[in-house]
């Protein structure tokens, strides 16, 4: 089995880049070592760039009102009480259940002529002078492109050589669902010191509950049941809600969250999505920076493929990526900057709560 493209991961990301390629027409095969959609643990909130890209996919209308919940904007929430509250641009934001996400973006993938191999992981690759040879766990493939798509982790991202330290502190996040716990349309963000609590409406009736902590400010037990317990703990005003609802899962966790690479492409390969770095999912942006990364990559590869597909060929896409990144890691480093600094963000946040309209435009800011 043959395709010109290979992308290793069915994510948001890998599953995008799916849609965009098959479009133009291009044969695209995409692996999947899990048998099913993957869960991850995350916010999962989309921002108005992310939803419009979701409607630019097709993946939108694909979604059911019971599958997701409208999002007005996002509300950080202090030890006091205390508050701020922004509000998205349009078209709002979106929560949404990782599951239920990747699910139609799947669909959406197949519809558009692509193929997914579930049960499928990769072994090795070897790039040659005309393609790229795939050692999987579901039979040899030869490509002429290999995408990694496969996460924060990334092995093929590792097995290139392309892992770079990221120089950055180690932060860890764990999230957990709970049903019959009142929700409206706003991110909730809890803040305290080393750490953070985002409630995020995903359904109608199911509230998404996620941590992210730095374990050189809050250590926590071992295990993610007691790791997550113990983060309530610290949220008295977010425990008392989970109390009054029901958890439908155990806690799933992610970190570090930090990842470097030394480039996003070499000779018939990229790195998309968290796979091509990653700095911190405080300000939710990531899904949004992998939808925009797949469209970049869709605009460039089919020449880039008539190219053969080498570094310099790929160079128009890691250039897209760079400046897209750029963006989304001043805004990231401003506001982990903030959440590290009681002393400033404490009275920044009473100060913007007490001066409508100024979080907005910041908010408006940060996504554009």
């Amino acid at each position: 089995m043959t395709a010109p493209v290979v992308i290793v991961g069915a994510g948001p990301a890998g599953l995008a880049a799916a849609i965009h390629l098959a479009r133009r027409n291009l044969a695209v095969t995409v692996l999947e070592r899990a048998a099913a959609p993957p869960d991850k643990a995350c916010g999962e909130g989309l921002m108005p760039s992310g939803v419009a890209q979701l409607t630019a996919l097709g993946v939108r209308e694909r979604l059911q009102p019971h599958d997701s919940h409208p999002l007005q904007g996002v509300r950080y929430v202090q030890e006091d009480g205390s508050s701020a509250t922004g509000h998205l641009p349009s078209p709002g934001g979106l929560g949404i259940r990782r599951t239920t996400l990747t699910q139609a973006l799947a669909d959406a993938a197949v519809a558009a002529g692509a193929e997914i191999v579930w049960n499928c992981g990769l072994a090795s690759h070897r790039s040659g002078p005309g393609s790229v040879a795939l050692t999987t766990t579901c039979g040899p493939l030869e490509a002429a492109l290999l995408v990694a798509a496969d996460g924060l982790h990334s092995p093929v991202r590792r097995r290139a050589g392309l892992e770079r330290p990221s120089g950055r502190r180690r932060r860890f996040g764990l999230r957990r669902h709970y049903r019959g716990v009142p929700a409206g349309d706003f991110v909730e963000v809890h803040l305290a010191a080393g750490r953070e609590a985002f409630l995020t409406p995903v359904a109608p009736d199911l509230l998404g509950v996620a941590f992210l902590w730095d374990p050189e400010i809050w250590s926590p037990p071992a295990t993610p049941a007691s790791a997550f317990a113990g983060l309530l703990e610290g949220f008295p005003v977010v425990k008392a809600r989970c109390d009054a609802g029901e958890p439908v899962n155990r806690p799933q966790g992610a970190g570090p969250l930090a990842q470097g690479t030394s480039a996003t492409v070499a000779d018939r390969l990229v790195l998309l999505g968290d796979a091509a770095g990653y700095r911190d999912a405080i300000t939710g942006e990531g899904l949004s920076l992998a939808f925009a990364s797949a469209a970049a990559l869709a605009d460039i590869l089919p020449r880039a493929l008539a190219e053969g597909a080498t570094a310099a060929a790929l160079a128009p896409y890691a250039r897209a990526h760079r400046r897209l990144f750029r963006h989304y890691a001043l805004v990231t480093d401003t506001v982990l900057a903030i959440a590290r600094r009681p002393r400033l963000r404490r009275p920044l946040v009473r100060w913007l709560g007490a001066r409508s309209g100024h979080l907005d435009r910041l908010v408006a800011w940060g996504l554009r």
